[in-house]
Order: C-alpha cells, then structure tokens, then sequence
C-alpha cells in the first residue's frame, strides 16, 4: 500500500488551521529595543506581523521590521516560538540588529521608539514584553503558549 502525505484539511475539515507570524526584537549597540505602539489598538510590541505564503521566516521578520519602522536589520537568531492558543497564532520571533534605514512612522505604527528593556517590559503586555525579555537571554528558543493576554501555566 502507497501511502502519501495530502493536505490534511481536505480529508479531516475539522483539522485545526494556524496562522504564523514573525517579530523582530531589534537591539541596537546600547541595548535600547525597536518597539511600536501599533495604530489598530493603540498596544505596544515589537514589529511584526504575518508570514507571507512563499516567505522565508527571516525574510518576513525584515520586510515587516522595514514595512513598520523604516529600520533594515540583520537577522541574528531565533529567540522564541510563541502560540497564541485561542486565536490559532505562532509568532517566531528574531533577535536582529539595525543595519540601516531611519525611524518612521506606519499605517501599522502610530509611534516608532528605542525603548530600554526596562521601558519596553513594563509598557508590552505580558505576552509581548516576555518575547522582547527572551530575546535578550542566551541559549536555546523559548517555546511559550499564551491565551492572547497571559502566559499559560508554566510558560
């Protein structure tokens, strides 16, 4: 018997469907991060947004980095993997490095700041300020899930 992989959602439509976005915490050489008050609902996060279909991860973190802010980056590395469990999300996010470009606003970004990981943690929600938080730490990816406001128990 030949077995072959298909698309799921055709032979089970109850499968579960996720988006997947990237962020970039963007940490300049004074350890200042790029963050964005986004103009939809006034929050504040690092930029990002949704992966394009035939996007490489590190190519959508610098096209939405640049898109938000007007800033070029040099992805680094992944920091994070981040599942919004009630909406169906998974954020990767990036630690990246400004290559270039200068501050600007966005329709996506009502303010575009370098904030003090200090500044930037207690101004994010939980969920945003702990990816920012991550990608300043060392080693491995963190893998976290969250509801869209709170860590889930033993994130």
């Amino acid at each position: 018997m030949l077995l072959c992989m298909s698309d799921n959602r055709q032979e089970n439509p109850s499968a579960p469907l996720h988006s997947v976005s990237v962020a970039g915490v963007v940490v300049r050489e004074d350890g200042r991060v790029l963050a964005i008050k986004r103009a939809d609902n006034g929050t504040w996060e690092p930029p990002g947004g949704v992966l394009e279909l035939a996007e490489a991860p590190e190519d959508g973190v610098r096209r939405e980095v640049y898109e938000e802010t007007g800033i070029k980056v040099q992805v680094d590395r992944l920091t994070g993997v981040y599942k919004n469990t009630s909406r169906g999300i998974v954020a990767l996010v990036f630690r990246c490095r400004a290559e270039g470009g200068h501050e600007q606003l966005s329709d996506e970004a009502m303010a575009v700041e370098w904030l003090t990981p200090g500044e930037a943690t207690s101004r994010m929600a939980e969920v945003y300020a702990v990816r920012v938080t991550d990608a300043l730490l060392d080693g491995a990816p963190r893998v976290r899930a969250h509801d869209g406001r709170r860590l889930a128990r033993g994130a």
